[in-house]
Formats: C-alpha cells, sequence, structure tokens
C-alpha cells in the first residue's frame, strides 16, 4: 500500500505541474495579441494594414510636393529663357497676338497697329488714321468701301486688312481698338 501511495502522490504531483505549466502558457499571451507569435487576420487588418497604408500615403506627399516644386522651377526657369530670348528678337517692343474674338488694344499717339491678312480693326476711342503704302489700305467692311494711306478711320466702322503690311496709327494720346486676328504693335 505504501508502494501505491508513492506513485498517487507522484501522479499527482505531476498533474498539479502540468495544470500550473499550461495555466502560465495560456496567461503568458492569447491568441491574436501582440504578446502572441502568430499573427492573425484581423491585426493584418486593423493594426498592420492602416499602419502602412498611413505611411505611404506620407511617403507619397513628399514626393508629390517634392515634384510639384521642381516642376514649378523648370517651368519658372524656361519661362525666363524663353523671355530673354523673344526679348533678344523683339528690339523694337513689338508683340504679336492672335485671337480669334475681338480683344481690346490700348495705343498710345504715334503707335502702330500692323494687321496680319484678315485682321478685323474696330477704333472705339480717339483718333487713327490708316497706314498703307498703297490703295486699297482697308477695307470698310461696315459700309463696304475702301480706304486709302493716310485717311481716317471712322468709330464703330470694322476694317479688314486684306493685304500685308497695313495698319493702324493712333493720331489721339489714347486710342482703344477692338481688334481680332493676328497683329504686332510697334
Amino acid at each position: 500500500m505504501k508502494r501505491f501511495d508513492w506513485l498517487l502522490r507522484l501522479a499527482s504531483l505531476l498533474l498539479t505541474s502540468y495544470l500550473l505549466l499550461a495555466v502560465t502558457v495560456f496567461a503568458a499571451g492569447s491568441p491574436g495579441s501582440e504578446g502572441d507569435p502568430l499573427v492573425t487576420v484581423s491585426y493584418l487588418d486593423e493594426t498592420f494594414l492602416p499602419q502602412m497604408l498611413g505611411r505611404v500615403n506620407e511617403l507619397l506627399e513628399q514626393r508629390d510636393a517634392a515634384l510639384a516644386r521642381r516642376l514649378s522651377e523648370q517651368v519658372d526657369a524656361d519661362i525666363q529663357r524663353l523671355s530673354t530670348q523673344m526679348g533678344g528678337q523683339n528690339i523694337d517692343n513689338s508683340t504679336s497676338e492672335k485671337h480669334d474674338t475681338f480683344t481690346v488694344v490700348t495705343l498710345s499717339e504715334g503707335q502702330t497697329l500692323r494687321g496680319d491678312i484678315g485682321c478685323e480693326v474696330m477704333l472705339r476711342v480717339g483718333s487713327a488714321n490708316c497706314v498703307s503704302s498703297s490703295t486699297p489700305g482697308l477695307i470698310d467692311e461696315t459700309d463696304g468701301s475702301t480706304l486709302g494711306g493716310g485717311s481716317a478711320l471712322v468709330k464703330n466702322h470694322i476694317y479688314m486688312m486684306t493685304i500685308e503690311d497695313r495698319g493702324v496709327k493712333a493720331t489721339a494720346a489714347t486710342v482703344k481698338v477692338l481688334v481680332r486676328g493676328g497683329y504686332t504693335i510697334r
């Protein structure tokens, strides 16, 4: 009987040790927690993925800002370079513009607006004369007549340049004309 007692005590000691060990292991970390070495889908979805996406967004915003800054600097440099190049070609301070609609252009006395073929001009403020070396100078589209070189334009009449090197010279301190088409101012 002593021997049986001794085996019973040993069995109960082993069983108690096993239970203590199991309780300690389970208490150390529950499944899905930070202490558990296994990664669960909930951890990936709720913790890891949002952190990684947040970091990626930060990096993309930093890169976008850097690229936008570089692009802006490059555009400014190109504008400066083109402005310098155009400034060298336009020594007489002329400008050339093309429009599909009428644009208000202000001229000072003595300035000449020279239009491309098909350019239309309407005198609105001040006075101006036709600039032409031959006849016809300008075509008056309003009444169907022609205007010779040196002749005064009539306000609110539309004139068309049908031959190259035709224009309008301002004869008042301030002259405003509506212009449609390509032109240069000298």
